[in-house]
């Protein structure tokens, strides 16, 4: 790699939720905020970075720079290869509230997209939806020891966070930074698990009838009606802002600047952002 030294300053606004660093964190010091290139021939990486006063300019093969499991496989039909990938984000984020959705919360250094959503779902008869999630033990959706999978353009992704991924990128502080986020603000990852999320399984049994699944899925009838919120579906989790120190997109103040944590738990990556940005919606495909 051969990153360079230059900053990124943020302000956020002071309604933003607060929580303290850990006490060996100094996020801003990573040699990726600034611009920096990764080359990676073992794996085919190929990133380069360009970071200026007002955008990060990020284009990337979507390789990543460490292992990944065999694909296709049982759960995921198709095969990693190389894209031709570009995102513009804004160096001077600015924090608005309001958790606008999106589908691609961003992309880690490596050149990698977050997008922690799956194109699979339940439907009821009855009315109901239940987007499936990718980290549950019900639905075989083929992921890696990475969190990761294909889709069908063959663009390798993570649904959540690798633990790969935050070796190569380590340094001796809790805190290591793994992506940037399509708002412009930093995605960092706590080996401690310092923060906690503020989601909780829904206490009520689900509701719905004449239930089936989506093309991948190939299941003609699933029970949800008296099923218990276990994580297999989205609409499990509610977020409470009495429980954790993250906001509802996965979100705090570090260090006096607004910021996003992947965690170990749900959502493992962030579903909203917090700050100025044009949402990309829908489900993912394939």
């Amino acid at each position: 790699t051969t990153p360079s030294q230059s900053t990124n300053s943020v302000a956020p606004a002071d309604a933003a939720p607060t929580s303290a660093a850990p006490p060996s964190a100094s996020p801003m010091n990573s040699k990726y905020i600034g611009s920096y290139s990764l080359e990676d021939a073992e794996f085919g990486t190929s990133v380069e970075v360009v970071v200026d006063a007002i955008s990060r300019k990020i284009s990337t093969n979507s390789l990543p720079n460490t292992p990944t499991g065999d694909f296709p496989n049982a759960g995921n039909p198709n095969t990693i290869s190389a894209q031709d990938l570009n995102y513009t984000y804004s160096t001077k984020p600015v924090f608005v509230g309001g958790a606008t959705t999106v589908r691609t919360t961003g992309v880690a250094v490596n050149g990698v997209k977050f997008e922690p959503g799956t194109a699979e779902a339940v439907a009821c008869s009855s009315g109901e939806a239940f987007r499936v999630e990718a980290l549950q033990d019900v639905y075989n959706l083929g992921l890696d020891f990475n969190n990761a999978h294909v889709q069908p353009s063959g663009e390798y992704h993570y649904h959540g966070v690798s633990e790969l991924l935050v070796d190569a990128f380590n340094d001796d502080d809790d805190l290591v930074l793994v992506g940037f986020a399509a708002d412009g603000f930093l995605m960092y990852y706590s080996k401690s698990d310092a923060y906690t999320p503020g989601y909780e399984l829904a206490a009520q049994p689900r509701e719905g009838t004449g239930c089936t699944g989506s093309g991948p899925l190939k299941a003609d009838s699933i029970q949800i009606a008296g099923t218990m919120p276990d994580g297999t579906y989205t609409s499990d989790w509610l977020f409470s802002d009495t429980t954790g120190n993250l906001d509802e997109c996965n979100g705090t103040i570090i260090n006096g600047e607004y910021a996003y944590l992947i965690t170990n738990t749900y959502p493992y990556i962030g579903r909203c952002l917090n700050g100025e940005v044009q949402a990309d919606t829908g489900p993912p495909p394939g």
